[in-house]
């Protein structure tokens, strides 16, 4: 029969594990469509990929809502700092503008975004509100596997 120091032993592991080095989260809502189901998808996050700066472009992230602290936005990373983003207006599609992310901004887009609210919105985004990497997906079972 487990201790109560065996419990808070494995409680504080744990607690560890699911704060720095991965977590299991859910992707809700209709802005990552293809890639995640709007009624949701359960993922593996790597928080050490965005802990040691080894995100790269094109990942799926996860991240503090910049409208809402108390949030998290699942994206894709589309631009990291210096680098120049061109972005369609979203009511006119004829204009664009472009904007060269500072230093420690990242981009983030939605796959779906005629819905999705995300750095066309808000903005370039501090690296320090990406919380980690999307790499995994565990539910639904049919498309268990490697997020692309």
């Amino acid at each position: 029969m487990p201790t109560a120091w065996d419990l808070a032993r494995f409680g504080s592991f744990l607690y560890v594990v699911n704060t720095y080095i991965f977590e299991v989260t859910m992707c809700v809502g209709p802005s990552m469509k293809p890639t995640f189901n709007e009624s949701g998808d359960i993922v593996l996050v790597d928080h050490i990929s965005a802990w040691r700066h080894r995100l790269k472009k094109d990942d799926v992230v996860i991240a503090v809502s910049p409208l809402n602290p108390r949030q998290t936005v699942c994206k894709r990373l589309k631009a990291l700092e210096g680098e120049t983003v061109d972005i369609k207006r979203r009511r006119s599609h004829a204009s664009t503008k472009s904007v060269t992310l500072p230093k420690g901004r990242v981009w983030l887009e939605g796959d779906n975004p005629s819905n999705s609210t995300d750095s066309r919105a808000y903005g370039p985004v501090p690296y320090a509100m990406l919380k980690g990497r999307v790499f995994f997906k565990l539910w639904p079972l049919n498309e268990f596997g490697a997020v692309k």
